[in-house]
């Protein structure tokens, strides 16, 4: 059995057949018979396992098993503790309340790469970077949890799934791992 860990960049659609519009993991990845354990959206980056076990790529992706996952997230504007706690305590969104999630506020993460293209940049708006950590995976859900909280994210990043993380990989690297995490 095969499972790989992918840094995947900001613009690659997170599968191997292409749109017409956007790279795709098959630029980065020459393997064969391996498929995303989940999705990450286009416009984030991080952690994408790729692997041929139907039964891993369920258990990471499932629901039911609760697979925790932690994102940072560049946000416009710095939050308030009180907007931190509603995290922490579940926050309500248009489609249902989400999962209470660990959120905490944290510095630029050493040695992270520029994104290409760069976020933009306004003067008198600060940013501030967190760390959310989350077993419920909705559809853009960190997007419109920092949203509801009145801080839009600028940047996101997904650093880990259950032990795994992208520690020393590049955008666009991957390493081969044992299967079980």
């Amino acid at each position: 059995m095969t499972t790989l860990l992918l840094n995947k960049p900001y613009g690659v659609i997170c599968q191997f057949s292409g749109d017409g519009e956007h790279r795709t993991l098959a630029e980065f990845v020459p393997l064969k018979n391996v498929y995303p354990a989940g999705r990450l959206d286009t416009d984030s980056e991080g952690l994408v396992i790729l692997t041929d076990d139907g039964r891993l790529q369920n258990r990471i992706s499932h629901p039911l098993f609760k697979k925790s996952k932690s994102y940072w997230v560049q946000v416009e504007h710095v939050p308030e503790p009180s907007a931190l706690e509603r995290l922490r305590s579940g926050i309500l969104l248009k489609d249902g309340p989400a999962l209470p999630v660990t959120a905490r506020m944290i510095a630029e993460p050493a040695g992270l790469w520029p994104r290409d293209p760069p976020i933009r940049r306004r003067l008198h708006i600060p940013t501030a970077w967190l760390e959310l950590t989350l077993t419920q995976g909705r559809n853009r859900q960190v997007r419109r949890m920092t949203a509801a909280i009145g801080c839009p994210t600028l940047r996101l990043i997904r650093w880990r799934i259950g032990d795994w993380t992208i520690a020393g990989l590049r955008p666009g690297e991957w390493r081969e791992v044992a299967a079980f995490s």
